[in-house]
């Protein structure tokens, strides 16, 4: 009997063997959906590149996130095929890496995605590497066979093959490498980020490039910040527009709220269904600032029907899910969009019903694939759209919701409580609802004087913080004393930068992790804000928050090695070109009592600068305005330092400049 169980026991580990690879240990919800598949995956780790040298083989790294719509496509069609997972198990040792945990990977591969082709990549992200990690080929997506953009994997495994056990002497990269063209460089002012600004903006559509449409929160940003240092009314209009646009067009779900990743075309009409956290993050502030200066109600209401979405589809115990996906049934956007008939079904004993089918724009074909996703091509909402979208959305709670990525991440959960401190100027419980997200992330994710990066619910993190996830705690936390005053939130942000500073600042140069292989941290505003131009702007708030010159002179060394990049890329790396301009321009530093400037928050917010922080001051009952070194005006109403702060500021651009006097 017992040789009986024996032989059940070693044939059953067999057959788990033959079904499950070595992904299926992880916790990463992307690696788990790869953990079965028949190529034998390794995560990354030393096990697969000592098995590449070993046996000779080339590694092929495959980098994606779990609701990624072309991850999965690439899986269904190739990963998942016999045939081609037979070809890649024979010649190459295969690696999964999740972006969002491994995000410093994801950054180094996606650079030199852009340095070798001379394009962004993105994901899937496909690469073949040597066993010491250095790519010799690199793409994104893959088809199986030859299609007319790219080379199929029937075709490119074995030639890869051949020529790497060859040692190369026969292989040639099928994608032929091109060089960047560089800009000639110019000087940094705010002149040239203006020209730059508008070099890229598409009047026509509202938005940056001229074709497929992302919501570049950092360039956008930028954008507001400009105008409003410059008094331009015309850059104001665009940002406007723009703000407009992504709220009324397809990019915003107008059911549940929140936005949706990327337009699959340049007039925002047809996303790419993913919500992304980090999205939402980086785009409620910004509606809420538009709110401050202009008073449109649509951007209050974004705003609260943003965080109310999270709310109900990405929180758990004060704490955020990463992301949802945009199949259902293996059918892009399937939960999010309607028929024609139910759309009309919607609109019936709607008063308002002839006004918004001509708003959406209603045709009986409809828009996406015989189906109707929701565009507005208006700037406001009708009279009856409440009660539009309360029907559309009994429609969808029939439907099966997409599958989310129920990962918590350090960074990106950092990047929500800042959007809800700065949400703070809608509504105050806003400010409550951000500690207790706070508490909870630090309960989880900070232990034992260690700040994680990422885990899953019900497991304990192991994966030690990057750069990214100090550089977006300390700007919450800096954002957080902003509205409630707390010292302790200071405290805590110098502690994590004192940290940050010991762990990633090596010999002048900021790295995005610790361990090997290190790598350097970099400008680009990629799918979120920078975590190097995040770190400065920390650093450069803190300075003026601290009165601290050790802090200024760690900023002025940090923008002294970026100077080059941004004098080249301009409003290309919007990010860094604010902290440019923060530090070139100015924080002004309002102090005064608590209860004075929680009393006036609201005009604080609205005073014409976009660099002006709040600094509690206990001995004092007249408000102090303060730069780096020297305080300039001093008054017991705030309409007068207003004045003050204008006309400190009122003088001529850095540089006369094209376009711009």
């Amino acid at each position: 009997m017992k040789n009986l169980l024996y032989i059940f026991i070693i044939f059953t580990t067999l057959l788990w063997s033959d079904t499950q690879n070595k992904l299926s240990s992880e916790t990463s919800p992307y690696l788990l959906q790869h953990a079965s598949n028949p190529i034998h995956w390794y995560p990354w780790g030393d096990e697969a590149f000592a098995k590449a040298k070993r046996e000779n083989k080339a590694v092929f790294l495959s980098i994606g996130y779990a609701t990624c719509h072309w991850c999965h496509v690439m899986a269904r069609e190739s990963f998942k095929d016999e045939k081609i997972a037979e070809v890649f198990n024979k010649y190459f040792v295969c690696v999964k890496v999740d972006k969002e945990e491994l995000s410093h990977l994801d950054s180094y591969y996606q650079r030199l995605h852009i340095e070798i082709k001379g394009r962004i990549g993105g994901w899937p992200l496909s690469a073949f590497l040597t066993h010491d990690k250095k790519p010799f080929y690199i793409a994104s997506y893959i088809p199986p066979t030859k299609k007319s953009y790219h080379e199929g994997l029937d075709t490119l495994l074995p030639s890869i093959a051949k020529s790497y056990m060859a040692g190369f002497t026969s292989f040639k990269n099928i994608d032929t490498a091109t060089q960047i063209t560089k800009n000639q460089d110019v000087n940094i002012s705010v002149a040239s980020l203006m020209d730059s600004i508008e070099e890229s903006y598409d009047d026509i559509y509202s938005g940056f490039g001229r074709g497929k449409k992302f919501p570049e929160s950092s360039k956008l940003s930028l954008m507001m910040d400009l105008a409003q240092i410059s008094h331009d009314n015309e850059l104001q209009k665009n940002a406007f527009e723009m703000l407009d646009m992504m709220a009324m067009r397809g990019l915003y779900d107008h059911v549940e709220g929140g936005f949706f990743r990327y337009s699959v075309d340049p007039a925002w009409e047809i996303p790419h269904f993913e919500k992304m956290l980090y999205n939402q993050a980086a785009l409620v502030p910004l509606y809420t600032r538009a709110y401050l200066i202009s008073s449109k109600e649509l951007y209050k209401e974004i705003v609260e029907e943003t965080i109310q979405m999270l709310e109900n589809r990405f929180t758990y115990k004060n704490l955020y899910f990463s992301a949802s996906d945009a199949d259902t049934n293996h059918k892009e956007g399937e939960y999010f969009i309607f028929s024609v008939q139910e759309i009309k079904d919607a609109l019936k004993n709607n008063p308002n019903a002839l006004s918004i089918r001509d708003d959406i724009s209603l045709y009986e074909h409809g828009n996406f694939e015989g189906y109707v996703h929701l565009n507005f091509y208006t700037t406001h909402r009708e009279a009856g759209f409440k009660d539009f979208k309360k029907k559309l959305l009994d429609i969808r709670n029939k439907k099966e919701y997409p599958f989310i990525d129920k990962k918590i991440n350090t960074a990106w959960n950092s990047m929500m409580i800042e959007a809800l401190y700065s949400a703070y100027s809608i509504d105050k419980s806003y400010a409550k609802r951000a500690d207790k997200h706070l508490d909870a992330l630090l309960h989880l994710m900070y232990d034992k004087g260690e700040l994680y990066h990422q885990t899953i619910i019900g497991v304990k993190p192991k994966q030690l913080g990057l750069l990214e996830d100090y550089s977006f705690l300390i700007s919450a936390l800096i954002a957080g004393y902003e509205v409630d005053f707390d010292s302790s939130k200071l405290d805590k942000a110098e502690f994590f930068l004192a940290k940050a500073k010991r762990e990633f600042y090596v010999d002048g140069i900021w790295y995005l992790n610790r361990d090997e292989p290190k790598i350097k941290a970099d400008m680009q505003d990629k799918y979120y804000t920078s975590p190097l131009a995040k770190m400065t702007q920390n650093i450069i708030k803190l300075a003026s928050l601290k009165s601290s010159f050790s802090y200024e002179e760690l900023a002025i060394k940090t923008l002294e090695s970026m100077n080059a990049e941004i004098q080249k890329s301009q409003s290309n790396v919007p990010a860094s070109a604010r902290a440019f301009l923060m530090q070139q321009e100015g924080i002004v530093t309002l102090k005064n009592s608590k209860k004075i400037l929680q009393r006036d928050y609201l005009k604080i917010k609205k005073i014409n600068y976009p660099y002006v922080q709040l600094k509690m001051d206990k001995t004092n009952q007249n408000y102090l305005a303060c730069t780096m070194r020297n305080c300039f005006a001093i008054d017991k109403k705030l309409e007068n330092i207003e004045k003050s702060i204008a006309l400190l500021k009122k003088r001529p651009f850095a540089i006369s400049h094209s376009k711009h006097p």
